[in-house]
């Protein structure tokens, strides 16, 4: 049994959790040639003070599958990394309410199942992420204590993360980056609202931060639970991968995450930031330009439908004729309609009233007259799951509206040429 409490923002603080809750839970166990890891987590699992209701082995292509009794055991084959797709392949199998997702390496606590999901299943919005301690556990014998094996360092900069947020109480839109699969839990229904783990990430890495930056995105709330403990087999892979493979990955999320700190330079051609509409009745040329002349870079323009050929001649390769895809509407920050030409500084100003109030929308005007909203995808996301349960503007209120006011525009100009040479657009 699970609830549906609301939280604004990502206020999991306030989520009562002294009411007894009993969702049932699918542990999705990630693995590959692990034989003797895989069994200290099943043995493990096992002696959970909450049982989970099924426990299936997601396996990458070993050689050969694991043979493990009473629990479900699916293989894809082997065509090299593919972790993302293992755990997709484990979660569409899945019957239970919430989802965790573990490693096989990494043997959970007797609590861990208990501490890990109590929040997610109040809050259809939370998507937890467990305490991954770092011991040897190579002479542990399956069911005996992670705790006794000799200690290893943890990665300094995500223990400090969680110390600095408060447990992500207090993140912001950088957060997922402090979220791992290796200990992992959210609704089923969360995790097909996002559509799962991206399977474009191959290879070690990125995908568990992609899938949190997707949530976020869409109005997750993220929460760090410490006492969910469990315990990894042997360092962290920071100390273990090759140079070249980490910077693969973060070539991976630059595409794909236009988070400033992630992307490190505008790339809006595939994925941008910010996606652009023009609001019916505005002048194209003067607002595009307009927009093309904001020092906030990372943003892409579509034309309306009734753009004539030589607009969309003058725009060709800078500006799309086509609707925004899926992937872009769930990747972008957010989404503006413009009413009419902004100043340049006008999105850059937008944006971060946007982002760091963790508003629904900004409602810009230029001195006083419509200009345009700019709005969140974040609030939008969580407006699409909360449907039919709680009203769009109740949703929205929320996370509030604020207000940006960019000054009147230049002086009317009979001809383009003026307008270039003496308006926002040149």
């Amino acid at each position: 049994m699970v609830t549906d409490v609301y939280v604004p923002h990502n206020r999991w603080d306030l989520l009562d959790v002294r009411a007894p809750v009993d969702p049932t839970i699918s542990v999705v166990v990630a693995h590959y040639e692990q034989h003797a890891q895989l069994a200290r987590v099943l043995a493990a699992l096992r002696a959970q003070t909450t049982p989970p209701a099924e426990v299936i082995v997601a396996d990458d292509g070993s050689a050969t599958a694991p043979v493990c009794p009473g629990t479900k055991v699916l293989t894809q084959p082997d065509r090299g990394f593919r972790a993302a797709a293992a755990r997709n392949m484990g979660a569409r199998a899945a019957r239970g309410e919430v989802l965790v997702f573990l490693d096989a390496d990494t043997v959970p606590g007797p609590d861990f199942l208990a501490a890990l999901t109590q929040r997610v299943a109040r809050c259809p919005d939370v998507l937890a992420v467990g305490r991954r301690e770092h011991r040897d556990l190579s002479a542990l014998h399956p069911g005996a204590d992670p705790s006794t094996a000799p200690a290893l360092p943890a990665p300094a900069w995500l223990v400090e993360g969680y110390r600095a947020s408060g447990n992500l109480l207090h993140t912001d839109g950088r957060g997922f980056r402090y979220v791992i699969s290796a200990v992992l839990a959210c609704r089923a229904s969360l995790f097909t609202d996002l559509g799962g783990f991206d399977e474009r990430f191959t290879g070690y890495g990125g995908e568990d931060w992609d899938l949190a930056y997707r949530a976020w995105n869409s109005g997750a709330v993220l929460v760090h639970e410490s006492d969910a403990l469990a315990w990894h087999d042997g360092p962290s892979w920071e100390g273990r991968t090759n140079p070249d493979d980490l910077d693969a990955q973060t070539a991976r999320l630059a595409a794909l995450i236009p988070e400033p700190g992630t992307r490190g330079a505008p790339l809006p051609a595939s994925v941008p930031d910010v996606l652009v509409d023009l609001a019916p009745g505005a002048d194209v040329i003067r607002t595009v330009h307009s927009l093309l002349r904001q020092d906030f870079r990372d943003l892409r323009v579509c034309l309306p439908h009734h753009a004539d050929d030589q607009t969309r001649a003058l725009y060709a390769g800078t500006a799309d004729g086509t609707a925004w895809s899926p992937d872009q509407r769930r990747r972008a920050r957010a989404h503006l309609l413009v009413n009419s030409p902004l100043p340049p500084g006008a999105l850059t100003r937008a944006m971060r009233t946007l982002v760091d109030d963790d508003l629904a929308r900004v409602v810009i005007t230029a001195g006083g007259a419509p200009g345009a909203v700019l709005s969140s995808t974040r609030a939008t996301g969580r407006v699409r799951r909360w449907a039919g349960l709680m009203p769009a503007d109740q949703v929205r209120s929320s996370f509030g509206t604020g207000a940006l006011d960019v000054g009147s525009g230049p002086a009317p100009r009979d001809t383009l040429d003026g307008f270039f040479h003496n308006g926002w657009g040149g």
